[in-house]
């Protein structure tokens, strides 16, 4: 089942995991098949990046997030992500992928995927920073806007010393990236 049936059966039944709240979790179980694979017979490390995508949509989905934006002319988009394979996933092995947010600062978000074996050991991980963009208003988002709008009253916990290396880096590499 490529992308898109992964993302129909997501959507389908996101109502059945009920709502997302800010410090729980996002649960999506897949089966590595033979489209996720490369020449390890391992799943390929884009394909890491389309189900962390899948999971940061169940969780925009389930917050409410995803009708709000359609509503305000909004845009929830990715800035960058950090990934750290520790073991691989195998053509036809079970996984899921845990996402969560974790906290926020500003008009940027962190994210967190993890993608966790049968046994329990987690395969990758990956961390990703993002916002809002108000197409109408041509800015991002304060998150702490968006969370009220939302009609929740979360409160972000200061993020740890490797959220803060992460967006340091982030930031850093932005910067190269726009002087290039």
């Amino acid at each position: 089942m490529y992308v898109w049936g992964r993302l129909a059966r997501m959507m389908a039944t996101a109502r059945s995991r009920g709502p997302y709240t800010v410090g729980e979790q996002s649960r999506l179980a897949f089966r590595c098949l033979p489209t996720d694979i490369d020449f390890n017979s391992h799943l390929n490390n884009a394909r890491y990046m389309m189900l962390a995508d899948l999971g940061r949509i169940d969780v925009f989905l389930r917050v409410g997030l995803v009708a709000l934006a359609r509503k305000n002319g909004w845009a929830p988009m990715i800035g960058g992500l950090q990934s750290a394979y520790v073991r691989e996933i195998r053509l036809w092995r079970r996984f899921e992928v845990v996402s969560s947010i974790e906290t926020w600062e500003g008009t940027s978000v962190i994210g967190k995927h993890r993608f966790v074996l049968e046994s329990g050991e987690t395969a990758a991980l990956i961390l990703t920073t993002g916002g809002v963009y108000d197409r109408r208003g041509r800015r991002f988002l304060d998150i702490d806007e968006v969370v009220a709008a939302l009609g929740h009253s979360a409160t972000p916990r200061p993020p740890t010393e490797a959220e803060r290396a992460f967006m340091a880096s982030h930031q850093n590499l932005r910067k190269l990236a726009k002087e290039a």
